[in-house]
């Protein structure tokens, strides 16, 4: 994972992702590196758009986060009527309380 992240912070610093840039990343921050794992990032990231990667692993998260929030406002609606619901009744039940004391 860090291998990856060392990526990432390159690229938002506006870095080149090079093999001699990722090491860097990775000694700074104590971690050893396997010359062979560099080597494959460095290779799965020439040519990918970063950026537009993580647009697109954005889009799910925020979808998702939308689909749970919608059952929620649902929910309330729903316990909102049954909440109205109730109180009307408590309200006729006691008009017909009252209504019965005058007869």
């Amino acid at each position: 994972m860090e291998y990856v992240y060392s990526a990432m912070l390159l690229h938002k610093a506006g870095k080149e992702i090079t093999e001699d840039a990722v090491k860097a990343v990775l000694t700074a921050a104590g971690v050893k590196v396997d010359e062979a794992r560099v080597k494959a990032l460095v290779a799965a990231l020439s040519g990918v758009d970063i950026e537009e990667a993580i647009k697109k692993a954005a889009a799910p998260v925020a979808v998702a986060a939308a689909s749970v929030a919608a059952p929620a406002k649902e929910e309330k609606k729903e316990d909102n009527k049954k909440n109205e619901e109730d109180e009307k009744k408590a309200e006729e039940s006691a008009a017909a309380g009252l209504g019965a004391l005058f007869g």
